[in-house]
């Protein structure tokens, strides 16, 4: 299913190692540009599981070491546990890549200064010291910029983590980037930093821009993509069967292809027998909600987040949401479902359609609860939560590419695990 990966029976690699990885949208990006994984440390059970099953499982994409037991882990254990073992892999690894969660950084949440999860960023760097590779992938939050208004401690996280790298003998570029504008199907706007050893970072951008038309060319899509283009197929007129893995609800079936993006993402996918799509579980509304919703297509203006206080729509008890423009991109996607309302029908979106805005392929399923709420949601990875954390593999390609372009003048090393 995914392409352009060199195995262990062609050592000329190019390594790296995932870190906060989710459910793998990093890394599903990363090898359909040609690097190879080592291995990646995700926290939560299901999330990893959702990687595991893709990128090990039916692709057998990490090379693992034998040291590293291969299940869900905290960062800080295994920087504890397995020290030495990644001391060792200095001057062995090209790239370490990801994020820490982002959830106490976004100015569209809390934005909470003391949420416990921005300290592992520190934990982050800690895991640079040891392992020093040669290029570095950091992304995260447009809030991540963004200074807290405290007295002490750390104001500025970007500010804090280019700091400490360059502290290390690295040297960082960053920018805010819209990953509508390389093929992804939503207003995404995130910070990403590409810090490098021995080559200059700013570069990778230079790459990054100039490439994306080609890119988008040889994947049969434009660079802007709408949201009728991205999930229209997906419509839940075209018919429902009994869902697969939930009793009592209905998931979606696949309907005629209208755009070269769908045509793109059912790559690899059986869609002639009628069979359910993966993850395409429609929620069962219900009759105040599902008019709710019917008043949200009439009345509120398509593509715009509204709220209560815009007194638009009547019992409205929701933060906020918008209702999808067929014609434009959606807004970003988050973990809260109930956010977006679909452009046509009156419904929240599935799994599966907010997979499609991520640039998720068909072929990737997604494991554990669909969604969970309450307490919960500060413990469990759901679903719906896996594809909103994720890093869209369609942009993490491009980076990839511009990353691999920029080291291509050294000589590709030989490493063993």
């Amino acid at each position: 299913m995914i392409v352009g990966v060199s195995y262990m029976n062609n050592k000329q690699i190019k390594s790296y190692i995932d870190i906060f990885a989710g459910c793998g949208g990093l890394s599903s990006g990363l090898i359909s540009a040609g690097w190879t994984g080592i291995f990646a440390i995700e926290k939560n059970i299901d999330a990893f599981a959702t990687l595991k099953y893709n990128l090990i499982d039916v692709n057998n994409h990490f090379l693992w070491p034998d040291w590293l037991p291969m299940k869900e882990w905290d960062i800080n254990e295994v920087i504890s546990t397995y020290a030495s073992d990644l001391l060792s892999l200095r001057g062995k690894i090209e790239l370490v890549a990801g994020g820490p969660p982002c959830q106490g950084f976004s100015l569209a949440g809390k934005r909470d200064e003391n949420d416990k999860r921005n300290r592992l960023v520190t934990s982050y760097i800690k895991f640079i010291k040891l392992v020093l590779p040669e290029a570095i992938f950091f992304e995260n939050v447009h809030g991540f910029t963004v200074n807290f208004k405290n007295k002490t401690g750390i104001k500025k996280y970007s500010s804090y983590v280019e700091e400490e790298l360059k502290q290390l003998g690295y040297k960082t570029a960053h920018r805010i980037i819209d990953m509508s504008e390389f093929g992804i199907p939503q207003n995404r706007k995130r910070f990403i930093l590409v810090a490098f050893k021995h080559h200059d970072p700013e570069s990778v951008f230079d790459i990054l821009y100039e490439n994306k038309l080609r890119f988008c060319d040889s994947k049969g899509i434009p660079c802007k993509i709408t949201i009728y283009e991205a999930i229209s197929d997906l419509e839940k007129g075209n018919g429902v069967k009994r869902c697969p893995d939930t009793k009592g609800f209905c998931s979606g079936v696949y309907g005629p292809v209208n755009s070269g993006y769908q045509k793109l993402m059912r790559q690899f996918c059986d869609d002639k027998n009628g069979a359910p799509v993966d993850s395409h579980r429609f929620v069962n509304h219900k009759a105040e909600t599902i008019a709710l919703h019917e008043d949200l297509l009439k009345y509120a203006p398509k593509g715009k987040r509204i709220t209560p206080a815009d007194n638009i729509i009547p019992n409205l008890n929701r933060r906020g949401v918008t209702v999808l423009a067929k014609d434009l991109q959606a807004p970003t996607v988050t973990s809260i479902p109930d956010e977006l309302i679909h452009y046509k029908e009156p419904r929240i979106l599935t799994v599966r359609e907010q997979a499609r805005i991520q640039s998720f392929p068909d072929w990737f399923k997604f494991k554990g609860k669909y969604t969970s709420g309450g307490k919960r949601r500060k413990q469990e990875v759901p679903r719906y939560t896996q594809v909103g954390n994720a890093v869209p593999p369609l942009f993490a390609e491009q980076l990839g590419i511009a990353i691999l372009e920029v080291l291509s003048k050294n000589e590709t090393k030989c490493f063993n695990f």
